[in-house]
């Protein structure tokens, strides 16, 4: 009776460490999921705000022909984002370096009261800052997802299992500049 009574208190332990690990485990992989699930969600709004880029610059070239300078910035700094397959880390500068671009056509349009008044201008404007708000919300999500995903690899004992299946940390997608977390302004 006694041997009985062992042999079910070792099975209910070894049944609790084998459900442990396994629920440990699949929620490892459902963080992994929703990180790169969420990954992918900034990739479609920066692909979005790539869009409309092009669309801006012709709309701004047609009034303000002498700022070649400052649309070939952000021409050339919406090719280099695009290419930008790194790290979050190397991918958010590449977005830093961006959206100055943008804000230097910003403050260029500020000189030039018809474009200003220009209801196509004002309907880019008006996409890009939605897009540039769709961009932060998904960065909080992914960020939110790393931390998540982050944490638990971190964790006692869930770090165990993290290590023994080749679970890494991933980095977060954050911007250095604090003016530049701020969309991107508009000024009637």
């Amino acid at each position: 009776m006694e041997l009985v009574l062992i042999l079910i208190g070792v099975l209910i332990v070894v049944g609790a460490a084998v459900v442990y690990l396994t629920a440990t485990y699949n929620r490892l992989v459902n963080l992994r999921a929703l990180v790169d699930n969420s990954w992918s969600n900034i990739d479609t709004e920066l692909k979005r705000r790539y869009d409309l880029i092009p669309n801006l610059v012709r709309t701004v070239q047609g009034y303000a022909r002498h700022e070649k300078e400052v649309l070939d910035r952000v021409v050339q700094a919406r090719r280099q984002a695009m290419q930008s397959t790194g790290s979050p880390s190397s991918q958010a500068q590449d977005e830093n370096v961006l959206v100055g671009a943008l804000r230097g056509v910003f403050a260029v349009v500020e000189g030039y009261p018809q474009l200003k008044a220009s209801s196509h201008f004002q309907a880019l404007q008006d996409e890009l800052v939605n897009t540039e708000d769709r961009i932060q919300a998904a960065r909080r999500f992914y960020n939110g997802n790393v931390k998540d995903l982050n944490t638990l690899i971190g964790q006692v004992p869930s770090n165990l299992i993290a290590r023994q299946y080749a679970f890494q940390p991933v980095e977060f997608f954050e911007i250095d500049n604090v003016f530049e977390r701020q969309p991107v302004a508009v000024k009637y």
